[in-house]
């Protein structure tokens, strides 16, 4: 049977969302719009919902807009169909509706990030403890301890208890032998990284090895030492090593290429830090490609360094890029239109809105509330004293009436200067919301089950 699926929108957005829907042709499902009764989606409560929607249900599948606050699960329940929240935008619709009518799904990966903490012998192991859950919460699977040369590791086999003990799984990278063997004899889970000199190690304890050439550019050393390994049952993964740019680059990817070819079966690992933190530029993208090229050669462990200012969310980017990754060799499809996080100075899709639509919607005004909006004309400020258009924030100042009113003048000052960015960037701006970078800056889990507390001006207006 088709899926029937219905759309609950406000008054203001119900033209588009017709507009927008019968725009995408013939669907695999049938689709209604109904609109809710209120003025904008983010007015529209789960109480409000579970009244207006009209019984019997005529559908399989409820979408409400993205901006929308109740609680899903609670209202699938009362209605009696799957609820699941939209896109911010009604111009996201042709996308979300791109693949087989469901949004893309970046739960699954199958590559393991190893997060190193690189001066681990000289860190406390309370700030070692503190370090290693956000890395967890970023997405990394192991807590690589670090050890730095030349500088002993007194701590070593208590730092691997500790994790150990909060639930972390560990690895121990030393150039060290000993201090190699002191942490699998503590407990460690992988060690970085053995060559035949020290695969000995392995041998006397139950902890795979991350193998390496001897030297670093000799692919076959490390095709005999894997050989070596799967001989005597000891389970492994191997690196052929990932050089900077302009010191081996090119030929450490073809070697990564080759030593797919030569063992289609084993267990591989990429270090990405002598690209993200030797290259003077943002590590999205470098990381994007890197994880592609592991997503093609089915190399499943990555070892990410995140010590230099601008590597500050490596390890958050790689967890998006190998959920991107996985999702699209899935698919079969190109890393496109998946909305991973990693596309963060400039969005794909920066102006929904053209700047007649605009035109439209400030015509129709008719209070003093200022709205603004971004277009590919520039930052749109308009309320029934006029429609304003700027390239520049300060431009529109004299539009602004708003003498004496000190928490609205710096309400509107902040959102413009936002606006401003959002235009020269070439990203997505919705006013009270703030600029999306990605996975480039951290942000806070907001309840989606509730409405949002009072807004600063409001509350400066408050306690006046």
């Amino acid at each position: 049977m088709t899926e029937r699926i219905l759309l609950l929108t406000g008054h203001l957005a119900y033209p588009r969302l017709i507009k927008t829907m019968n725009s995408l042709g013939p669907t695999p499902f049938a689709w209604k719009v109904f609109d809710i009764g209120v003025k904008v989606a983010a007015l529209m409560t789960e109480a409000i919902i579970l009244r207006r929607v009209p019984r019997p249900l005529d559908a399989d599948r409820i979408i409400l807009p993205g901006r929308c606050r109740a609680d899903l699960d609670a209202l699938s329940r009362e209605l009696g169909a799957k609820v699941e929240r939209g896109p911010d935008e009604v111009a996201d619709l042709p996308a979300y509706f791109g693949r087989g009518g469901r949004a893309p799904d970046l739960s699954g990966y199958d590559i393991r990030i190893f997060s190193e903490i690189v001066d681990a012998s000289g860190v406390s192991i309370d700030d070692i403890l503190r370090r290693a859950e956000k890395m967890r919460a970023d997405g990394a699977d192991v807590i690589d301890l670090g050890a730095l040369p030349d500088t002993p590791f007194p701590n070593l086999e208590d730092c691997v208890r500790a994790l150990k003990a909060a639930g972390h799984k560990v690895s121990v990278d030393s150039a060290n032998a000993e201090e190699l063997e002191r942490g699998a004899a503590a407990g460690a889970d992988f060690l970085l990284s053995l060559t035949d000199a020290t695969l000995d190690i392995a041998r006397k304890y139950p902890v795979t090895p991350i193998l390496i050439p001897q030297p670093h550019s000799d692919l076959q050393s490390l095709v005999r030492l894997a050989e070596k390994a799967h001989n005597e049952d000891i389970p492994f993964i191997v690196d052929p090593i990932l050089d900077p740019i302009h010191f081996g680059f090119g030929a450490s990817l073809a070697r990564y290429i080759e030593a797919r070819r030569l063992m289609p079966e084993v267990e591989m690992m990429m270090g990405t830090g002598n690209l993200t933190e030797l290259t003077e530029a943002d590590t999205s993208g470098i990381t994007a490609m890197l994880l592609g090229l592991c997503s093609e050669l089915h190399i499943r462990n990555v070892l990410v360094v995140q010590v230099s200012p601008h590597t500050r969310r490596t390890v958050a980017e790689h967890d998006a890029a190998r959920r991107l990754m996985f999702a699209a060799r899935s698919d079969d499809a190109l890393p496109k239109g998946y909305g991973a996080g990693l596309a963060q100075v400039h969005d794909l899709k920066p102006f929904p809105t053209p700047p007649p639509e605009i035109a439209e919607r400030a015509a129709d005004v008719r209070d003093s509330n200022y709205r603004i909006e971004v277009a590919d004309d520039g930052i749109h400020l308009y309320n029934r004293g006029g429609h304003h258009v700027a390239r520049d924030a300060m431009a529109l100042f004299p539009h602004l009436a708003v003498k004496g009113d000190d928490a609205h003048a710096f309400y509107l000052g902040t959102e413009l200067m936002k606006a401003e960015l959002a235009f020269k960037l070439g990203k997505r701006y919705v006013q009270d919301e703030p600029l999306d970078f990605g996975v480039a800056t951290e942000s806070a889990e907001e309840d989606l089950t509730r409405l949002r507390d009072m807004g600063h001006t409001l509350r400066a207006k408050a306690e006046t």
